[in-house]
């Protein structure tokens, strides 16, 4: 795909790995909308990439509300047209032991990781599919594969994500329409725990932006459906 001109919606660009895969779309030319729950942080990262010379649209919001959803895709239709890349992106995480989490806390993993990117996909399927033409990618992650004591929650949601991914991709493929599932494994971000300088080890939020660029640049007639992106020296055990 030729990036130039293309618009391109990322979920969770406040900060993070959302942020470096806005930075690096937009950098290889791709107008893009923006979206996340904290406006203030949003905003800052919209004045960021409006150097870049690309149209750039801050559309707050929570993706666990359909409304919030509808509004983000009526508005990139209205400010700039029929979106061609949906990075869903978004994604929050609470550690703790099954007896001691709180019914709160599970919903809003499933809600947000799951649920989320469902609505993300419906709303933007629409007109990916009446133009024929289209490339979702959801970051999803390692620990979908891998569980671990104190990651129910969050090990279930990407669990699910993965193969909710999956059957989108075998959904959509004959209209032109790609669909990718990225897994990292530890990334240096602020999410989940650990302080940042032990993990120096970790993949950064720009590899994971740059695999992002990777898939969407193969041949229009080929298809990365999954990408496990790993840390190459992790810790030893």
């Amino acid at each position: 795909m030729e990036l130039k001109g293309k618009i391109a919606i990322i979920t969770g660009a406040s900060k993070g790995i959302g942020k470096a895969i806005a930075i690096a779309l937009a950098e290889k030319g791709c107008n893009v909308v923006l979206n996340a729950r904290n406006s203030s942080e949003l905003k800052e990262v919209e004045k960021e990439i409006s150097g870049l010379g690309v149209k750039v649209v801050a559309v707050s919001g929570d993706i666990r509300n359909p409304k919030d959803v509808e509004t983000l895709a009526n508005t990139t239709e209205r400010e700039l047209g029929p979106a061609t890349i949906l990075v869903n992106n978004a994604g929050i995480g609470h550690f703790s032991e099954v007896a001691q989490m709180s019914d709160e806390d599970f919903r809003s993993i499933l809600e947000t990781n799951l649920f989320g990117v469902f609505y993300c996909c419906r709303a933007f399927l629409r007109g990916m599919i009446q133009k024929e033409q289209g490339h979702i990618i959801n970051i999803a992650s390692l620990a979908g594969k891998n569980p671990f004591a104190g990651g129910s929650a969050y090990c279930a949601s990407k669990a699910a994500l993965i193969s909710f991914a999956e059957c989108l991709m075998l959904e959509v493929r004959h209209h032109n329409i790609k669909v990718t599932t990225i897994c990292p494994g530890s990334v240096q971000t602020d999410f989940g725990s650990g302080e940042m300088s032990k993990r120096n080890w970790a993949l950064t939020s720009e590899d994971v932006a740059t695999a992002v660029l990777d898939v969407l640049t193969t041949s229009q007639g080929s298809l990365i459906s999954m990408v496990d992106l790993r840390p190459l020296k992790p810790p030893k055990r």
